[in-house]
């Protein structure tokens, strides 16, 4: 260890650490990192691709990668196509409440009997 003084300002202190501590420390931190990496940075999980939907006025929209149970506003959709890789359960209602049915990945409906404004992702 090594310290001391020049003029009024103290000189750090240096210790020297042993390799094989100085290896275990290393290792320890690059465990941690990995470990650390591996962990979901959500807890929310996402259906991967895309529901496609067209609305009453003529307009397309689409919902892209949507996170599982949550509850999407349509447009007055009229028609849609499910590419996803989830169910979507589509709803009348702005809020997931008054079902109409389900599209199954890869399914299309253009008639619902009326329009409809609510998806959730997942079964």
């Amino acid at each position: 260890m090594c310290q001391g003084v020049v003029g009024n300002v103290p000189i750090m202190t240096i210790t020297r650490m042993p390799a094989t501590r100085l290896g275990r420390l290393v290792l320890a931190a690059g465990a941690s990192l990995a470990l650390f990496a591996a962990l979901p940075m959500s807890s929310a999980q996402a259906a991967v691709g895309h529901l496609y939907y067209g609305s009453s006025t003529g307009e397309s929209f689409q919902v892209d990668d949507p996170i599982l149970g949550k509850c999407y506003t349509l447009y007055k959709a009229t028609s849609a196509s499910n590419q996803t890789n989830a169910t979507a359960t589509l709803f009348y209602d702005a809020n997931c409440e008054r079902g109409w049915g389900s599209l199954q990945p890869g399914g299309y409906s253009s008639y619902f009997g009326a329009e409809l404004y609510s998806v959730r992702f997942g079964s």
